[in-house]
């Protein structure tokens, strides 16, 4: 099905108006310009990114930011009045800004705001006091936050020593916040907190990432006496982690909800959180099932060419065990994948995408015991001096490694996903402000645009064997599932009585599990652990597949204009920087 955006009411009830922008072709402004413009909407956003560091120096080693790797920051309740604060007089000094022609202090200026008033919303509605969930919270985001640490002069180590010792104020912080939310009545459902009392138990127990960090800090030789710090706070941070699990187990837990779906209010604001645009919930759940349906047969399809004496469950038993298809060892596995990535980007660079030199490289890495399952991108520091990685989180019994599903992954984490994406925009510095390149995210374009590379990755012949092409369909069936779980299971509606899974009965955890094991080919326990992801992150899942539409019927539409080529068009859609849908829409049909 293809979306028309302007006629369906797939993502909203009205026609959107095209507003004329200034063209992403234009020259990049000459130093006089650049001048004019960091007095304006560039220096309020410098500011900005300079007092979010301060307030979450957690954020800002994600972001990149130098100089806060030793600080946690404060995590109690008072830090959000501190954002609330931060918001207010943010998007304060940008209203008072003067109107201005040059197109990219209007972009900044536009961008700053509206994602400003998004997360000033978040916050107001107490949001961060019931921030728990399986993958996308404190819990997951302190232990992870060490990923991202350099870990190779002894300053890198010092730093990571003095987080180690003072974690436990973080966690107790965070805690305060917790409990603010019980007191107010804003609670993470009970599936969330026993998946996060597991992942706590797993951060405090033997074997867990921390104790590894002594062994680096030993390989790093750092002197003893910071070795002997860097010991004392893995013993510090394993028991503020503990001690997470047992009050999530013996105070949170009790007062959790049992329901999982959010309902429509909370759903909505979330949608409109990620994607930045307003969408019809529903008929986008309808048409994601004829996306199923679509996919699954393609799916069979892909099947009888791998192997047409086989059935479909033998054709996956064949790719999950046969020595053609899987890594035998971890080492084969990075391996394959780093090549993946560097062949793709050796031969697409200046033909399909051109490439900045500080981009030019994307590390690989298998997550440490603890991480959510599955793959993540990290962006590059401000600075270029930490390379974007890609981080695969597997589970600890693994001892091989299938190959099918895991080639568009690399395209979709890796290059020319997210970490051309992201990577890019950070090279943008004369034309994205500070807090656009380093701050800003919207999942509808961030992730939009990574499941657009994996079917782009398709379409130019990388994608070249009947294993991989079984993979990348795997994927496109997976976030297509996503959907339909998603917003079924936050919104209560039932299952299609059309449908070829459970027709007319109501979504249940048990179901949402089958589908994924029995569509997408997931263990029973990546299964739950991704229905559980869903529930906790209500909406975030269908910015994937919503997004990926959007950009699709973007390009159809541009195809049209006398600037169209697919370097051109993937140009202007990178070179905008994270935006919301609706602005996504404006900037390249608006485009002269």
């Amino acid at each position: 099905m293809c979306l028309a955006w302007q006629t369906v009411s797939l993502l909203g009830t009205c026609c959107f108006k095209i507003v004329p922008r200034y063209s992403l072709a234009g020259r990049i402004p000459n130093e006089g310009v650049l001048t004019q413009v960091r007095n304006n909407i560039f220096l309020v956003a410098d500011n900005y990114v300079d007092q979010l560091a301060k307030l979450q120096p957690m954020l800002a080693t994600q972001m990149g930011v130098l100089g806060f790797d030793g600080q946690w920051g404060k995590h109690n309740p008072s830090v959000w009045q501190d954002m609330s604060l931060l918001f207010k007089r943010t998007l304060s000094e940008i209203q008072e800004l003067p109107l201005s022609e040059r197109h990219w202090e209007n972009l900044g200026r536009r961008v700053l705001k509206e994602y400003l008033s998004v997360q000033l919303e978040f916050v107001e509605l107490g949001e961060p006091l019931r921030d728990l969930n399986n993958i996308a919270s404190p819990v997951q985001r302190f232990r992870e936050t060490f990923d991202l640490m350099p870990k190779v002069s002894v300053q890198d180590w010092e730093s990571i020593a003095s987080r180690l010792v003072s974690l436990d104020g973080a966690i107790d912080g965070y805690i305060e916040s917790l409990s603010e939310g019980r007191r107010r009545g804003l609670v993470s459902a009970r599936r969330q907190v026993e998946a996060c009392i597991e992942q706590s138990a797993v951060n405090a127990g033997p074997g867990s990432f921390f104790e590894q960090l002594s062994g680096g800090a030993r390989n790093a030789g750092v002197p003893d006496a910071l070795q002997v710090e860097v010991d004392r706070g893995i013993a510090i941070a394993r028991l503020a982690y503990q001690g997470l699990a047992n009050y999530l187990e013996n105070e949170y837990l009790p007062d959790s909800v049992e329901a999982d779906g959010v309902g429509l209010e909370r759903y909505r604001r979330a949608s409109r959180y990620f994607l930045l645009s307003d969408i019809d919930h529903e008929a986008v759940y309808h048409w994601a099932w004829q996306e199923v349906a679509t996919l699954r047969e393609q799916l069979a399809d892909a099947s009888r060419q791998i192997d047409a004496a086989l059935s479909f469950d033998e054709v996956v038993e064949l790719l999950k065990s046969d020595p053609n298809y899987i890594a035998s060892s971890e080492a084969e596995f990075l391996n394959r994948m780093r090549r993946c990535q560097t062949d793709a980007l050796d031969r697409l660079n200046g033909v399909v995408f051109d490439v900045p030199s500080q981009i030019d490289q994307v590390d690989v890495q298998i997550a440490p015991p603890g991480a959510t399952l599955g793959a993540y991108y990290v962006q590059p520091s401000e600075d270029f001096s930490r390379l974007g990685s890609v981080w695969y989180a597997k589970p600890t019994d693994t001892s091989v490694y299938p190959l099918f599903d895991e080639v568009t992954t690399a395209y979709h984490e890796g290059f020319p996903g997210h970490h051309l994406q992201i990577g890019l925009q950070m090279c943008l510095g004369d034309q994205l402000t500070r807090a656009h390149r380093l701050a800003v995210w919207h999942d509808g374009y961030g992730e939009g645009w990574a499941l657009y590379a994996e079917r782009l990755m398709d379409e130019l012949g990388f994608i070249n064997q009947p294993e991989y092409r079984f993979g990348l369909l795997c994927s496109q069936l997976m976030r297509a599932c996503r959907v339909v779980i998603d917003i079924g299971m936050h919104l209560g509606l039932p299952i299609p009585r059309d449908a070829v899974f459970h027709p007319g009965k109501h979504w249940r955890f048990d179901l949402a599990v089958e589908m994924l094991h029995d569509y997408c080919l997931m263990s029973p326990v990546n299964a739950q652990t991704e229905v559980t992801r869903y529930l906790g992150w209500p909406a975030q899942a269908i910015s994937y597949k919503v997004g990926e539409q959007f950009i699709l019927d973007l390009r159809s539409q541009a195809e049209d204009k006398p600037w169209f080529t697919l370097k051109e068009f993937h140009r202007r859609i990178l070179g905008t920087g994270p935006v919301g849908l609706d602005h996504l829409k404006e900037l390249i049909l608006g485009s002269s």
